[in-house]
């Protein structure tokens, strides 16, 4: 079933490659089939694109840490929490956060 979704984000691309939402549910589906550098490779377009897609930088954030790029998570973050506060988004505002938060203390025991 999964395969078949990946396939059929891939038509809407296809369609219209820069609709922000098919981008990000192509990222996220690639993260799930452990396709990480399509997944880097399209989040990172997106928040290059279309930074008021505010979804994204918790997710590009989170993929950086797992990569152990904590310093551009925290970057990322920080950006991603400047866009929240613009747009009044306070569920983003405060994952963006709370992630910031957990990112900064992983050097810390």
């Amino acid at each position: 079933m999964s395969t078949d979704r990946l396939a059929k984000l891939k038509e809407f691309y296809e369609e219209d490659p820069d609709d922000p939402f098919t981008r990000f549910a192509l990222a996220q589906e690639h993260l799930k089939h452990d396709n990480t550098e399509k997944a880097l490779a399209f989040f990172e377009e997106l928040v290059e694109t279309d930074p008021d897609y505010v979804g994204t930088y918790y997710h590009l954030g989170k993929l950086y840490e797992r990569l152990d790029r904590t310093d551009d998570a925290l970057a990322v973050y920080e950006q991603g929490i400047s866009v929240a506060r613009e747009q009044k988004a306070q569920k983003d505002l405060s994952e963006l956060q709370d992630a910031k938060l957990k990112a900064e203390g992983v050097g810390f025991d």
